[in-house]
């Protein structure tokens, strides 16, 4: 996977996921995690999960757009404070 920058609505939806009124359930958690976005302290769980999306082949580009798509299903799952 070559590396492409983030564009502006990946970058609103890491935002907007930070905002859900409810916390999402561990599954939805685990797909969120699974754009490439390994900061975070849940490790291998989060990095099996991404490395799935990785295998599959999918583009950074191609990642970003579900992830945006994804924030934007659990907004309306469970609400949003923004």
């Amino acid at each position: 996977m070559t590396f492409t920058p983030k564009t502006p609505a990946f970058e609103k939806a890491i935002k907007d996921s930070r905002n859900l009124k409810a916390k999402p359930d561990n599954d939805d958690l685990l797909e969120v995690h699974s754009a490439p976005n390994l900061d975070d302290q849940a490790g291998k769980a989060k990095y099996n999960a991404w490395k799935k999306v990785a295998d599959e082949g999918m583009t950074h580009q191609q990642a970003q757009e579900k992830y945006v798509k994804l924030v934007n299903s659990l907004k309306e799952k469970y609400g949003f404070e923004g």
